[in-house]
């Protein structure tokens, strides 16, 4: 894993209209498998084309997934885990704040880096 600032990673995601925050959410989605050992996992890419195909109804269900990998994770380190997160994560992605999702998710990740 990598940490990455959350800051750049979302104003590179504003400035190239959105390529970077595809790569973002395909390599936290990788980082985030490698974390809890779950390489067999949808792969960020699949995961982007699935949010893509289904016209962003894959990308609710990935963020509630995300959020118990995260916790999984912090699990398997012996750190404490927040059980809302999945939860926050749906909430968040419902109502439209994907980069926010995202940007929790790399704030965990960059604490288990």
């Amino acid at each position: 894993m990598q940490k990455r600032s959350i800051g750049l990673s979302i104003v590179l995601s504003i400035i190239t209209c959105g390529i970077y925050g595809i790569y973002w959410f395909i390599v936290l989605t990788n980082e985030t498998n490698a974390a809890t050992g779950e390489q067999q996992s949808t792969s960020g890419g699949v995961a982007f084309l699935l949010t893509r195909v289904t016209c962003g109804i894959y990308g609710i269900y990935w963020a509630y997934k995300m959020g118990e990998k995260v916790q999984k994770a912090k699990t398997n380190r012996n750190l404490p885990a927040d059980s809302n997160l999945p939860i926050l994560y749906l909430v968040l992605c419902i109502i439209g704040l994907e980069i926010i999702v995202c940007a929790l998710i790399q704030n965990e990740l960059n604490q288990l880096a």
